[in-house]
């Protein structure tokens, strides 16, 4: 069969076979890579913040933490997402997010207090989010991710926690 033949039929398949596996992706996969990805954003711009605003010591730890962990996430979660095709964020808009400008707007002590609940009340809706992923995504590189992210989570809901008890309070 002559060559010209052919290559329509090999562009027809290299463009079904690079775009095949987000095809396969279910819509409850993409959206938890996406809503993943704006979450692992959000926590490094607010541990940021708090590296900068913080009172207490113990604070800006955890802080520290939450930006190396989520910017870690956040790399292996690109990476899974260009693998299964999917277009992950790749910045969040601080302008609209009541949080971060709740946060901005406040500094030492005040901050550190709004930032524990921010953090807490954060990390509980994250491991919900991760557990369900977890438990049901179809995808099974979606779900170990979600499944290897859940201890860090728990160790940063655990940190906050820690941080908000009032004894750590001054």
């Amino acid at each position: 069969m002559p060559i010209r033949h052919m290559l329509p039929g090999l562009c027809c398949l290299a463009i079904f076979g690079v775009s095949g596996y987000s095809a396969t992706l279910s819509t409850a996969d993409k959206d938890f890579l996406i809503t993943a990805a704006r979450t692992d954003m959000t926590e490094a711009h607010e541990g940021q913040m708090a590296e900068d605003k913080a009172a207490r010591a113990d604070v800006k730890d955890f802080a520290k933490t939450l930006v190396q962990d989520h910017t870690d996430n956040y790399r292996q979660l690109t990476a899974l997402a260009g693998k299964t095709g999917v277009a992950i964020p790749k910045g969040i808009n601080t302008g609209k997010d009541q949080k971060i400008q709740q946060l901005s707007r406040l500094k030492g002590a005040s901050f550190d207090r709004q930032f524990e609940q921010h953090e807490i009340a954060d990390h509980r809706r994250a491991l919900a989010m991760y557990k369900r992923e977890a438990a049901r995504a179809q995808d099974p590189d979606v779900k170990a991710f979600a499944a290897s992210t859940i201890p860090v989570l728990e160790k940063h809901l655990h940190l906050a926690e820690a941080c908000a008890k009032p004894a750590k309070r001054t």
